[in-house]
């Protein structure tokens, strides 16, 4: 347990700093924004290139993980809205986010960085798996599904919603890194070492802006608007989505006869699933009326990830 220990450790002692140095005033909450746009459009997708391009196609394409991850998260998205709507008597939208909120990680601020640590030969394939799963299918079809809801059910926004989020992934930064570096790997092109070395100059800053950024966006979030209600959305995050993972990856992959994923890739889509929600999830749901509850939950989720994951890598840890 120390071990897993001095691993998470240094994790959100990052965070704290960023926490803290926001709060002292050596940065602005609004300069997060600045550190995010780099990870987001330049360190993570340097990263993510770097892994595929470097890699053979069938190192990367891995239908065990992909299958797991993307059942194991629209179970947990039914699930919650399911429960929001027939069990919590709540509207349309708020059931929408709350099961955003429940399956969907932050795995390029903070899922990456650990899997760097736990399992660092599969962290960057790991990441762009992630990113096609929740890129290409849970945030379009979540926003689809909150559009929906805010149109009352008509299918007019729905279709607009579909097609603007088909747009926007076409200049996604880290959906073009994906592409482009699955083109590479299929057509076995070796990069030039400037240029390999260039991009892991951007890719090695990811981990370390990523978490600081979260901890300075954490500063000012507020905890008074109703906190107890996410408790259950907190523990079904931390605690559900990666079991609906563990449970898909373990009963459903060999009843189709999918061969199982090597067990530092089954480590790694467990892990992931089970990071707090997105950091921008106060952000996309502030647009609907449900930031409030948003922020409260992503701000307990941080604290309590702490524990949870310091669990959940002390279960995958191989030592």
């Amino acid at each position: 347990m120390i071990e897993i220990l001095a691993i998470t450790g240094p994790i959100y002692l990052v965070v704290l700093a960023g926490y803290l140095a926001t709060r002292m005033g050596l940065f602005a909450r609004t300069d997060m924004q600045v550190f995010g746009k780099f990870v987001l459009n330049l360190a993570l997708p340097a990263l993510i290139f770097n892994a595929l391009a470097q890699r053979r196609i069938g190192e990367i394409l891995h239908p065990a993980y992909l299958l797991s991850y993307l059942v194991g998260s629209l179970l947990m998205l039914a699930l919650a809205y399911f429960m929001g709507r027939r069990v919590g008597g709540l509207s349309r939208t708020r059931s929408t986010f709350m099961a955003m909120g429940v399956s969907c990680s932050n795995s390029s601020f903070i899922g990456f960085p650990i899997l760097l640590l736990m399992v660092a030969p599969v962290a960057g394939v790991a990441l762009g798996l992630n990113v096609i799963v929740e890129n290409l299918v849970m945030l379009p079809l979540l926003l689809a599904m909150a559009e929906n809801a805010r149109d009352g059910g008509g299918g007019g926004a729905w279709h607009q919603t579909v097609r603007q989020s088909a747009q926007r992934l076409m200049r996604n930064p880290l959906v073009l890194a994906v592409t482009a570096g699955l083109v590479i790997s299929l057509a076995e092109v070796k990069l030039p070492q400037p240029v390999v070395r260039t991009v892991n100059l951007f890719a090695q800053a990811s981990g370390s802006v990523s978490l600081f950024a979260i901890g300075g966006t954490l500063f000012g979030l507020s905890l008074t608007s109703g906190w107890q209600r996410v408790i259950p959305l907190v523990l079904a995050k931390l605690i559900g989505h990666p079991l609906a993972v563990l449970l898909v990856a373990t009963l459903l992959l060999p009843l189709l006869g999918i061969a199982p994923m090597e067990p530092q890739l089954r480590a790694a889509a467990l892990l992931m699933a089970a990071m707090p929600m997105l950091s921008i999830y106060p952000i996309l749901a502030q647009a609907y009326g449900e930031a409030d509850r948003s922020a409260a939950a992503l701000l307990i989720c941080m604290v309590t990830s702490f524990f949870t994951l310091s669990a959940w890598m002390w279960m995958v840890h191989p030592g």
